[in-house]
């Protein structure tokens, strides 16, 4: 056996369990409305503007109000602050700043140790900012569980583990029948909860507390104002959107996997878009048929894996497997919705757990994620050092996104910092080829990928070229 998957069409049943759904974010549609902040128009200035409203924009002017309060810092942001990756993500938030230990072994073996080191005071930094910012966003600490479904999948497991504990992590190696003790599904051969460096959140009540904290904290924010264009004026710079133009001394993009209106970031991020799935809230019968008491964030360790997660009222959000890239490069309201993958994770939850055949899902959506051929954030600077950008996270970003603000912000004042002077943030990764090539490599490799779980996990020539090349490509 190499998949659980089904190799058939999706049903009219798997089709009917979401078919009344509402197309949008359970984690937007979860908020208390609030009144939008006005569009930019005529001429403002500000010592500081950050570009994107999002967990990156957030934290950063946050951190900069923190390290400086008499500076005057704009955001502007081209919808409503939260509304993109940071208000649809799965809210998993984990410490990793290299999209896990094995992709930082690869990628940056020689500087993992301080990565590391990093990235636990980064985790426990966010937790103590939700204390300090007075932020509810329904932060549990139950850690993660991830299975294997196939046998060979067993000695990836074991692997994990050896890492996880070389860097001090808390985990525990779970056979098949205690795996099924935790989570009850017939697809599970074993499992490995990860204990520490790993929590849950609520992602749009973590956007909105830091929309709040950062009005407090005395940031001017403008909704509905997307840059189009970052001039060099003088010794600072200027920033059009289509109602008017700010002037500032320095700038931070961090536009995550929308069109940036620095070109040079393009070439390095392909916007890809990952779907899920939000069930009604489970009765107490239907808890206690898959158990999950201790409430972990779970996900499969197929290359297309899923991810899913219990929210506080109790209904099961269920995401992944396709990671769906469009020629070009688009990034577009018109996309949140694919008909095809709302039916395929239909199919595979009620494979999953197939006594909760019946259940019904009350919300679909989708958007685009910034991945990089490395799989964790980069850095960068422009227009002499007066602008820097974070961008890339590759769907990791809730915690990651904190500690991204904070180099970016650190980049753009000119610190020369023990982080600064990583190679992790002075490197940027290995850009995409252009199109038309971009979109065949990638559609090549997602096949290459789906083929590997067919092939006991073989990865074959194709995905071991771009292993040596550094060119990943993740579901």
């Amino acid at each position: 056996m190499s998949s659980p998957w089904p190799t058939t069409t999706p049903t009219a049943e798997d089709r009917a369990a979401y078919a009344d759904a509402r197309t949008v974010s359970f984690w937007l549609d979860d908020l208390r409305a609030r009144e939008s902040h006005q569009a930019l128009v005529g001429r403002a200035e500000a010592d500081l503007c950050i570009v994107g409203g999002g967990y990156t924009g957030l934290w950063a002017a946050l951190a900069a109000k923190a390290d400086d309060p008499g500076r005057s810092v704009v955001v502007l942001e081209a919808d409503r602050c939260g509304t993109g990756a940071s208000g649809r993500n799965g809210g998993f938030a984990q410490a990793s700043l290299t999209h896990g230990l094995a992709n930082g072994v690869e990628r940056f073996a020689g500087e993992l140790e301080i990565l590391e080191r990093l990235a636990t005071e980064n985790f426990a930094g966010l937790a103590s900012d939700l204390g300090r910012y007075k932020i509810d966003a329904d932060y549990e600490t139950p850690g993660d569980l991830t299975f294997a479904l196939a046998p060979h999948e067993l000695v990836w497991l074991e692997k994990d583990a050896d890492l996880a504990r070389r860097f001090g992590y808390e985990v525990q190696l779970l056979d098949g029948a205690q795996a099924r003790c935790q989570v009850n599904s017939p697809t599970y051969l074993g499992g490995l909860w990860t204990r520490t460096g790993s929590a849950l959140v609520h992602p749009g009540k973590l956007a909105d507390g830091l929309l709040t904290a950062a009005v407090q904290a005395g940031v001017e924010i403008f909704e509905g104002s997307p840059v189009r264009a970052i001039e060099a004026r003088g010794s600072g710079l200027a920033l059009r959107t289509p109602g008017g133009v700010l002037t500032a001394r320095r700038a931070l993009v961090a536009t995550s996997a929308y069109p940036s209106p620095l070109r040079a970031i393009r070439r390095y991020v392909a916007p890809v878009y990952d779907y899920a799935l939000m069930s009604e809230p489970l009765t107490a019968r239907e808890r206690e048929s898959i158990g999950w008491r201790a409430r972990q964030g779970l996900s499969d360790l197929q290359n297309q894996f899923h991810y899913y997660r219990l929210s506080a009222d109790n209904r099961i959000l269920w995401g992944g497997y396709d990671a769906v890239y469009r020629f070009g490069g688009p990034v577009d309201a018109g996309l949140d919705a694919h008909e095809p993958t709302f039916a395929r994770l239909a199919q595979h939850f009620f494979t999953t757990f197939p006594q909760l055949r019946g259940l019904r899902f009350t919300h679909r959506w989708g958007g685009a994620i910034d991945t990089c051929s490395r799989f964790s954030v980069f850095f960068g600077t422009t227009l002499g050092g007066r602008v820097s950008y974070a961008a890339g996270y590759t769907g990791l970003g809730v915690v990651a996104s904190r500690f991204g603000a904070r180099v970016a912000l650190d980049l753009v004042d000119g610190r020369d910092t023990e982080v600064t002077r990583l190679n992790y943030v002075r490197h940027r990764p290995v850009p995409f080829p252009p199109e038309p090539l971009r979109s065949a490599v990638i559609q090549l490799t997602r096949n290459r990928l789906a083929a590997a779980d067919r092939r006991q996990g073989r990865r074959g020539l194709w995905l071991g070229l771009l292993d040596r090349l550094g060119l990943g490509f993740d579901s």
